[in-house]
């Protein structure tokens, strides 16, 4: 029987960042500094050629303007050769407001 695909939408829109932006990450038996290709509030899009499995937990910390954002992330999924989506665990109100203020200047 053939398995059948159920797409959910998103809950918030992510931003693709073509000129990328750096994320420094440890965890899950690796510690990289790689690009982020998307960007949203719960989460982000690593580019890495060996990311690690599938529910690793990562620490991560990037700039954004007015600041630096420290996050707890885990792995959600892997795209081999790509890199992986990552969903934020635990964000500090002050790294979620750096976070917010980005998002909505870069959707304007």
């Amino acid at each position: 029987m053939a398995q059948e695909t159920i797409l959910v939408p998103r809950r918030d829109e992510r931003i693709s960042l073509p000129q990328g932006m750096y994320v420094a990450w440890y965890g899950g038996g690796g510690q990289e500094v790689s690009r982020v290709q998307t960007l949203g509030m719960r989460g982000l899009f690593i580019s890495s050629s060996n990311p690690p499995p599938i529910g690793a937990r990562l620490m991560l910390v990037f700039e954004v303007p007015g600041g630096s954002v420290q996050a707890d992330a885990v792995v959600r999924s892997v795209v081999p050769d790509k890199g992986m989506g990552v969903e934020f665990t635990r964000l500090a109100v002050s790294d979620r407001i750096l976070l917010e203020r980005l998002l909505k200047r870069l959707l304007r």
